[in-house]
């Protein structure tokens, strides 16, 4: 002992090293009793706490930061018991202390936030209202203080001297960061309108984007494609370029059908009283026809003298096509799926070289993707087999099956039940 004295005594600077590792061993006992009393004990004694916000803060990445400030404020104010210290080592490591506290300090903050958008991303109201953008702007300011508090820390300015400083480079760091506060004040606007939430199906076919909204952040919005691809788009894109929100179809519970066939106009005319008489089979018609039949007897006078003696051509009569268009209405009014209290429309557009379009345009009861093409599917094929029974034949442009064996234009009206003859061959003999 008097040995290690005496070299002491002639060596200042090995007690110098001495007692700076005993500071460094004393802080480093005293972060592992923290870690061990916060991450461990609080979290263990708070373990059935439901609370969302205590939740957040006892997550363990946050605790963990904070474990590290009271080692480093030890070191920093432990600096000055170190005996015969260089006083430009201690100042250097007295600047470098202060800044790795701040640099603790913003680790801390950014757990925080992260923690806080977790535990507000399991309440209801985060749908309608993200704060992830908020935070991550509150990130980026904290960032920015810390940058000039480590640079003036280090080169032992005030930082009034380098937030003035600041004032000169605004043209520089609004280049920087142009895209940064375009898609900050397109953040703020697409949660404050509520223009986009997380869930939502959008379409955006500048960028490819067909699905659902996974991430709304500071910067991006990040949509989840169909297909499973990931497409990420600027935030003030949405802005500058229209997209499609699907939210007010899921929210309204029908997802809407239109769709049209188009009738060869060749096989459009006039029923005979017989045939108008054997659409009675069908069960949906039967009222329609009813109310149809009392309409045309009293517009073509009631007396049946009167009505014989009428030319043909001046009398009402019933269409093919009309008494298609009704059948339609009514067999989509007897199907469960279809809602009947949202727009619900058989409706005849503009004929066009293709043929009369007759357009479905109603609602199924479900917005689920696969149920709704299967509505879909089910009531045109039917529309397409049940075509030919009102005499009428759907367009579809000819193939060099229509070119070798050609067919009549006008199709007879099939009876209900009953066997139809074929075509009747018109090939020129």
């Amino acid at each position: 002992m008097n040995e290690l004295m005496n070299e002491v005594q002639v060596h200042p600077w090995v007690l110098t090293t001495l007692s700076l590792i005993v500071l460094i061993a004393f802080c480093s006992a005293v972060f592992f009793v923290c870690r061990a009393l916060l991450i461990r004990g609080i979290i263990s004694v708070t373990r059935g706490v439901s609370n969302v916000w205590a939740q957040a803060l006892l997550n363990k990445k946050f605790l963990f930061q904070v474990s590290w400030l009271l080692p480093v404020m030890l070191f920093h104010h432990g600096l000055k018991a170190i005996p015969d210290i260089d006083p430009r080592v201690d100042v250097v490591l007295q600047r470098l202390s202060m800044a790795v506290f701040i640099v603790l300090c913003l680790r801390s903050f950014t757990a925080l936030f992260e923690s806080l958008n977790q535990a507000y991303s399991r309440l209801p109201v985060s749908r309608n209202r993200p704060i992830k953008g908020l935070l991550q702007v509150a990130s980026l300011v904290l960032y920015l203080l810390a940058a000039i508090l480590i640079v003036s820390i280090l080169f032992d300015r005030s930082p009034l001297v380098f937030i003035s400083g600041l004032g000169a480079m605004t043209a520089i760091l609004l280049l920087i960061f142009k895209d940064t506060i375009l898609s900050l004040v397109a953040g703020v606007q697409l949660t404050s309108n509520d223009l986009i939430r997380v869930g939502d199906w959008i379409e955006m076919p500048q960028f490819n984007a067909d699905g659902d909204v996974v991430d709304l952040a500071l910067n991006t919005v990040k949509v989840q494609n169909w297909d499973r691809t990931i497409t990420v788009i600027p935030a003030h894109k949405f802005l500058e370029n229209s997209f499609k929100n699907w939210r007010g179809m899921q929210e309204s519970g029908g997802r809407r059908i239109k769709r049209s066939v188009y009738i060869d106009m060749s096989t459009i005319r006039f029923l005979t009283p017989e045939e108008s008489r054997t659409f009675e089979r069908f069960q949906v018609l039967r009222g329609y026809l009813s109310r149809k039949f009392q309409e045309l007897e009293q517009a073509n006078h009631t007396k049946a003298d009167a009505a014989e003696s009428e030319p043909v051509v001046n009398r009402r009569r019933l269409t093919n096509v009309g008494t298609f268009r009704a059948y339609l209405d009514q067999y989509l009014r007897s199907r469960p799926d279809i809602r009947q209290d949202m727009t619900f429309l058989v409706r005849q557009l503009d004929p066009t070289p293709k043929g009369l379009p007759l357009e479905i345009y109603v609602f199924t009861k479900t917005t689920a993707w696969g149920e709704y093409e299967r509505i879909q599917a089910d009531i045109f094929d039917h529309i397409l087999a049940i075509a030919p029974e009102f005499g009428l034949r759907v367009y579809q442009e000819p193939s060099a099956v229509d070119v070798r064996f050609p067919t009549d234009v006008v199709l007879p009206v099939r009876i209900p039940g009953e066997a139809s003859a074929g075509p009747r061959d018109s090939s020129p003999q």
